[in-house]
């Protein structure tokens, strides 16, 4: 356990290093920091600090540097001490922006992801609702032409899929009205496992006159759960690695893009972590992939109702104004949550 001074020594050095991204020395900190000390008394911390592991001595400078222990310990102290407390002025400009472009949860996932890149200048990601066993709510056919109908699939979750489908006849629009309401009526409440369960019981015999409509609308339908049931990622301001000084080796920044551009490797990442914590933070060699090991992600997560659906989130360089961008992200927790469920009240109410 550190004692009070070099505590104040080494945040004083964290909080130089966020702004600068330049070796600390003594003579900054006495500059900048009215720490009751003189500066020999500093570079004696520094020196038993640097021997504890909490900092790096760069080879080609006098200055010191953070390591991923000294991240920790200071990004545990500010989770430990944090008395947050909504900034309700940034809250509205941000959900205002998010509102004004999300009709969906998809379009609302995209442009938080968009909206919090721009905010921080940091890469962005947003991880869709995990929704396995998702159930129909609604199914509504609306013709188009003579022969096109557009599916309207809403799942219990609030998530829309619509999709096109070409009929091979011409059918009146009471017809495809009566399927539309038949098939919401029988298949309400299921999820895709019970779908074919549900038919094979009984649909045909019921309403046996729109068998072959039906036979091409029931895997449309199939299709557009399975879509749901699917997490997706949503990224945003990946190219913005280049613009931190870590990342002016551009080998070191093409393996960076390249890990965050492969979704599959980036979901895994995101729920290998918990999902029902609501504040996340990986630091440096905390993460598992090698090229991302100089970097942190802090994630939070998102809700319907109490339960924890998914997560949004940045990555960068350990060298992050932490306290800010975990206010930040809180800020995003809280909106997309309401906007989420503002959105499932509007399908609810059709």
């Amino acid at each position: 356990m550190l004692d009070n001074r070099k505590l104040k020594v080494l945040y004083a050095i964290i909080n130089s290093y966020i702004m600068s991204a330049e070796p600390i020395g003594s003579r900054t900190i006495t500059k900048q920091y009215d720490l009751g000390v003189s500066s020999a008394t500093i570079r004696n911390e520094m020196s038993d600090l640097e021997e504890l592991g909490y900092l790096n001595k760069p080879h080609s400078s006098s200055g010191r540097v953070p390591s991923d222990k000294a991240y920790r310990l200071y990004v545990n102290e500010i989770l430990k001490n944090q008395n947050y407390k909504i900034d309700l002025e940034k809250k509205g400009k941000i959900k205002k922006i998010l509102i004004s472009e999300s009709r969906e949860i998809e379009q609302l996932l995209q442009n938080s992801a968009k909206v919090l890149s721009a905010i921080t200048s940091y890469t962005a990601l947003a991880l869709s609702p995990n929704m396995k066993g998702s159930k129909i709510k609604h199914i509504q056919l609306i013709p188009i032409d003579e022969k096109q109908v557009l599916m309207v699939l809403i799942s219990n979750t609030g998530t829309v899929k619509n999709s096109i489908f070409r009929l091979n006849q011409e059918i009146p629009e009471e017809q495809i009205n009566i399927i539309s309401n038949y098939l919401t009526h029988k298949l309400k409440g299921l999820s895709i496992e019970e779908i074919g369960e549900e038919l094979s019981e009984g649909i045909m015999k019921e309403i046996y006159e729109y068998k072959t409509t039906i036979d091409k609308i029931i895997p449309i339908i199939n299709q557009s759960m399975e879509d749901i049931d699917n997490v997706d990622l949503y990224s945003d301001g990946i190219t913005k690695i280049l613009n931190f000084p870590e990342y002016k080796d551009l080998e070191k920044a093409k393996s960076f893009i390249s890990f965050i551009e492969d979704k599959d490797l980036v979901v895994d990442l995101l729920l290998n972590n918990s999902i029902s914590q609501d504040m996340e933070i990986i630091i440096g060699n905390e993460n598992i992939h090698e090229s991302i090991k100089d970097c942190s992600l802090i994630t939070t997560t998102y809700k319907l109702g109490d339960k924890t659906i998914g997560k949004i989130g940045i990555i960068g360089p350990t060298r992050m104004d932490y306290l800010n961008l975990i206010n930040t992200l809180q800020l995003f927790s809280v909106n997309i949550t309401e906007i989420i469920d503002m959105l499932m009240g509007k399908h609810i109410s059709r």
